[in-house]
């Protein structure tokens, strides 16, 4: 067979491709592969641009515009920053696209509302006839759920309109949650031909960014509305299968499709060396038949795999691996006093232990609604003290008292410019406003550190800054007898209790979180890094640490058997805990662009260095057993 030749521009003719079947006279649709480093932003802006000069002032004159469907807020501005911020690209994350879909539609949100509360509370009857035991936990949950289900149904008839926030909580009565904002938005697309003809006629073409974990029914939804309007509409779809990470993405997405769509694929990787190219290219052997090639200037990198005891202390043996890669690359910025090294970790849990925020991730973690906004920084609950009192804190600190005034203004309603113009006595204003900021910030006198909950009550009483509807909920209930009752979504009572845990943090938490969703760590999940690229990555392995039932690196590595259930699902050719832990192994190792380091913590280290030099991952001068 003879050998391939290619250059760094080698995937020059896929952009070329898309810029032909984003034709609005002549409509077409792809799926286009897109693997880990291959300039898939750089593909879209290139396109878009091109689409702009030729067709920019059509779209405009008839009020059409392109979706562009993102994974992340920040990959959302990164873009629209890239486009000039044209008029005809509404660039948004899928929720933020959703709700701009289905916003004008409350009387039939209402009725999908109250058909799926009538479900689910009968799914929930059905499992509380079957259960033995009515009095035990899982009982009493249920039966809470089935009337606060109720409560919301009656409720529904005094709502006039919804409300949504992609960066909020939402946990009040007239609000939706994130799935259901994803689930209406589908039924929608999916049942109702005047929906259908609107989103067409305003979106003819829509391109979905990381399409592999958009939501199954969204993406069938879609796909079902582009196979009845071929000739007016176009679905541009970029993704790689092999990044799934999360089960509710649609399975096997780019195989099977229609036979009209166009199937472009990018084989190089602009990112990583050819050594750590080699090694996911192997990874994802036994799933597909793509391979990528490196750019002809990477050639070399280094992979090395460190088999640890898990008896061994972790911080002190990722030091030790440090000073060891510094070593094996001749690179002093592995070294363990640096920060130039990002550690991988399985959940975002195992960051907030090791940095010190765990009373407030963990709690917040477990509302389901949070969790997005929880980890991409945008809650406004938290941002409250992360984007408003911690930097108010901060120039307190270095007594700046220009910032301390700045942040006043911009945040609080007694010193924005309406308020200063419509007060005669600005000098009693400012004076006022002066008075409570110290009174914020006399919290920390003599060298206290105060919990959440207080800082919150005191911004409640001075009224400095405006407290976000969640906060407002929990101090409301924290004096119910006083209080007017506020009534919260199904789920309310439960979330508002965790919120309750977690203000009980104290204020260094923020400060922790705050450096870790804001980057300034150097520490990140398997998950939550993809799109992302480092120089020096240390992958860090262990099942006992992730605490979740999702991922399981032992059964991948073939240290532990599988279970009943897994043999299970591969007789009937469902996914299992291995093909979704092989996944997210390629997502983390495919971020390093230099120097990669596995750490995976085993209770059989020596017969782990075996399996992996048995798959052909690793040479046997590339692992490392540490007892």
């Amino acid at each position: 067979m003879s050998k391939i030749v290619y250059n760094n521009d080698h995937d020059k003719n896929v952009d070329e491709e898309i810029i032909k079947i984003l034709n609005p006279q002549n409509p077409g649709s792809f799926f286009l592969f897109a693997g880990a480093g291959s300039g898939k932003t750089r593909t879209l802006v290139t396109v878009l641009d091109n689409f702009k000069e030729k067709y920019g002032k059509d779209f405009k004159l008839h009020n059409k515009k392109i979706a562009i469907i993102t994974y992340t807020n920040a990959a959302a501005e990164e873009i629209v920053h890239r486009l000039a911020y044209s008029p005809i690209f509404l660039v948004s994350t899928i929720h933020s696209f959703a709700w701009e879909l289905i916003k004008n539609y409350p009387v039939d949100i209402k009725k999908w509302l109250k058909d799926n509360l009538e479900i689910e509370i009968q799914k929930l009857k059905l499992e509380q006839d079957r259960s033995k035991n009515l009095g035990n936990k899982t009982s009493i949950g249920r039966a809470k759920k089935i009337e606060s289900k109720k409560g919301r149904i009656e409720n529904l008839e005094g709502i006039k309109k919804f409300v949504y926030n992609p960066n909020g909580d939402n946990i009040t009565k007239d609000s939706l949650n994130h799935s259901e904002v994803i689930s209406i938005a589908a039924f929608f697309i999916s049942t109702k031909e005047l929906f259908k003809k609107i989103v067409i006629t305003k979106f003819p073409i829509i391109l979905i960014d990381e399409s592999q974990d958009t939501k199954k029914e969204l993406i069938e939804a879609l796909f079902e509305l582009q196979s009845s309007n071929k000739d007016r509409f176009s679905l541009g779809l970029f993704g790689d299968t092999m990044q799934r990470i999360y089960s509710d993405g649609k399975e096997n997405l780019g195989q099977s499709l229609p036979e009209d769509w166009h199937k472009p694929s990018k084989k190089m990787n602009h990112r990583s060396k050819s050594r750590i190219i080699a090694l996911i290219n192997k990874i994802r052997e036994k799933v597909d038949d793509q391979e990528q090639w490196a750019r002809l200037e990477n050639t070399g990198g280094y992979v090395r795999f460190f088999s640890v005891s898990r008896t061994k202390d972790k911080f002190e043996t990722e030091q030790i691996i440090c000073e060891k890669m510094k070593e094996i690359t001749s690179d002093e910025n592995w070294s363990s006093e640096t920060k130039d090294v990002m550690s991988l970790i399985l959940e975002h849990h195992m960051a907030a232990k090791r940095l010190g925020f765990s009373t407030l991730f963990e709690n917040l973690y477990k509302i389901e609604s949070m969790k997005t906004s929880l980890l991409d920084g945008s809650s406004s609950a938290i941002n409250l003290f992360s984007k408003i009192i911690h930097p108010l804190y901060e120039a307190s600190q270095k007594n700046n008292k220009f910032e301390i005034a700045n942040i006043v203004k911009k945040h609080s309603s007694l010193l924005n410019n309406k308020t200063l113009q419509e007060e005669a006595d600005k000098i009693a204003l400012l004076k006022s406003a002066n008075n409570k900021v110290s009174e914020i910030l006399d919290l920390w006198n003599d060298a206290k550190q105060p919990k959440l909950i207080e800082i919150l009550e005191i911004v409640h009483k001075t009224k400095l800054f405006t407290i976000p509807t969640t906060l407002n909920i929990v101090l409301s209930t924290k004096v119910a007898d006083k209080a007017e009752e506020i009534q919260v979504e199904d789920g309310g009572d439960e979330d508002l209790i965790l919120w309750k845990s977690a203000l009980e943090a104290p204020f260094t938490e923020i400060i922790q979180y705050s450096k870790y969703i804001n980057g300034e760590t150097n520490f990140g999940t398997h998950q939550g890094v993809k799109g992302l690229e480092f120089d020096r990555v240390m992958v860090v392995i262990d099942d006992t640490e992730a605490r979740g039932f999702m991922f399981s690196y032992d059964k991948l590595f073939d240290i532990k058997p599988m279970t009943p259930a897994d043999l299970q699902n591969v007789q009937e050719g469902k996914e299992t805990g291995i093909e979704r832990t092989l996944r997210l192994f390629y997502v983390a190792c495919s971020r390093a662009r230099e120097s990669l380091a596995i750490v995976a913590y085993s209770n059989e280290p020596s017969l782990l260095k075996e399996k992996v030099i048995e798959f052909g991952w690793f040479t046997e001068d590339q692992v490392e057993v540490i007892l």
